[in-house]
């Protein structure tokens, strides 16, 4: 089939989109075009066609305008079948069944109860917002052929509006962040976090938290800043002359840095969206044989203290994770065996392989 994946909010090297869906579906024999909204220009990555259709210059004129040119984009694709990865795009998804195509829309996340930890939102309008993207999801998606869903908790929700709802997880390709076997023990005494810094993720926490840690010990934060605004804001707080702030790494350079950290931080804040989610940085870590210190809510709880993999804690309370990383960069042995059986479980239960043959039943099926 001709297949395409279309997303006017996220990087064209997203790894859901372009490293785990368009790459599997393009090694399974189906023609692929990833349409994008980056002004980066057209480009081949792993047999996929990244078509580019302009970018915005701000959050205001992606809504109004980048999504339009991505539907655009898609209809001139003539595909055989859309799959959509924004709410944003959900209108556009209408247009294109009305048009005769198939069409699929993958939720990421829990949306609406997304837009309540939002930021740039003033909290007064947070729910009323989040209220009408609900009710747009309720007008658009029963019109579409499948819905996809990153968790069986979005799913759940999912399923009262389309009888047909697959959970394609986002969990790891196996061998993908570390090859063959583990790096060799010790690593270095660093704590990483990869992804999101903001404040809703746990960033002024993690700074805190190293500065109370043992001498010796660093921090490693991969990721944009969101907003901008919060680095110079946080450049002057207890903890960033022990903080690395490496920016946004590519898939190479996520495997450097897995390779060299000794614990993997997931401390995000106990929001509607946060305590219901299966971040793929836990798994992440987990598949590159990194202990994990992890916020306790009781889904991650299910995981991490079923496979042994790691320390829970109050995501509120520096000091509890201080003591969490020095527990775990001080004693690098237990930090090793916490690593490995964290492995273990991605290799038996957390990869990608069986989601990836989910959603190419899915696509057969359509």
């Amino acid at each position: 089939m001709k297949i395409a994946h279309l997303t006017s909010v996220h990087r064209r090297d997203d790894t859901r989109i372009l490293h785990r869906q368009c790459r599997s579906l393009a090694e399974a024999g189906h023609q692929v075009v990833l349409v994008v909204a980056d002004g980066q220009g057209p480009e081949q990555v792993h047999g996929v066609s990244i078509v580019d259709a302009g970018r915005s210059r701000h959050r205001v004129a992606r809504i109004l305008s980048a999504t339009r040119r991505v539907a655009r984009r898609a209809l001139d694709l003539d595909a055989d079948l859309y799959h959509l990865h924004d709410p944003e795009l959900l209108p556009a998804g209408v247009r294109l069944k009305r048009a005769g195509r198939r069409v699929v829309f993958d939720a990421h996340e829990d949306a609406p109860r997304q837009l309540l930890a939002k930021h740039y939102l003033h909290p007064w309008i947070r729910r009323p917002i989040a209220a009408a993207l609900s009710a747009l999801e309720s007008w658009a998606l029963p019109r579409f052929d499948a819905l996809v869903a990153a968790t069986p908790t979005i799913a759940a929700r999912l399923e009262r509006i389309h009888p047909r709802t697959v959970v394609v997880n986002n969990f790891p390709i196996l061998d993908e962040l570390v090859g063959g076997d583990l790096p060799a023990p010790p690593r270095e005494p660093l704590a990483c976090y990869i992804g999101g810094l903001s404040r809703a993720r746990g960033l002024e926490e993690m700074l805190a938290a190293i500065a109370g840690c043992r001498a010796g010990s660093r921090l490693a934060l991969a990721g944009p800043f969101a907003p901008a605004s919060l680095e110079a804001t946080c450049a002057d707080r207890p903890g960033w002359d022990r903080t690395e702030i490496l920016g946004v790494l590519d898939r190479t350079g996520v495997r450097q840095l897995l390779g060299r950290a000794r614990v993997g931080l997931v401390t995000l804040h106990p929001t509607p969206n946060h305590v219901e989610s299966q971040p793929v940085k836990l798994f992440e870590y987990m598949s590159a044989g990194l202990p994990v210190v992890a916020s306790d809510f009781p889904l991650w709880r299910r995981i991490v203290e079923g496979c042994g993999c790691g320390l829970l804690v109050d995501p509120l309370d520096p000091a509890a994770i201080a003591a969490a990383i020095d527990r775990l960069l001080g004693d690098p042995e237990e930090a090793e065996r916490m690593g490995r059986r964290g492995r273990d479980a991605v290799e038996r239960l957390y990869n990608w392989r069986a989601e990836e043959a989910r959603l190419l039943a899915l696509y057969e099926s359509l």
